[in-house]
């Protein structure tokens, strides 16, 4: 691939992602979403985030693994339970990292 051939390659591919996104971002003023869509896209970030983090939490070694000895699940267990119970954010994360931290580096001593 030359120069040249390369160069234009990119130039396509910002006009496409360029314009794809400049259509969406013009026509947001205008379109009214109904409100049971507006209601469900409340819940798209806390939806992708646990797709993301619940294989790392189940299979930290490439395997199912539901025992006591998990470390990401000791942690996440114990952020659920102060999540539910407290529902702050800060304080939730803070409790899953020092029982993550105490059940992988601790335990093990």
């Amino acid at each position: 691939m030359t120069l040249w051939q390369g160069s234009l390659i990119i130039l396509g591919m910002f006009a496409v992602t360029f314009g794809v996104r400049f259509v969406l971002f013009a026509r947001a003023d205008k379109v009214v979403m109904p409100a049971f869509i507006e209601k469900a896209l409340k819940f798209v970030p806390v939806a992708v985030l646990t797709a993301i983090i619940t294989p790392m939490i189940l299979m930290p070694n490439k395997h199912v693994d539901f025992s006591s000895s998990n470390p990401w699940l000791l942690g996440a267990l114990a952020a659920f339970v102060v999540g539910i119970w407290h529902q702050q954010q800060l304080l939730t994360i803070l409790v899953g990292v020092l029982v993550f931290f105490a059940a992988k580096y601790g335990f093990s001593l």
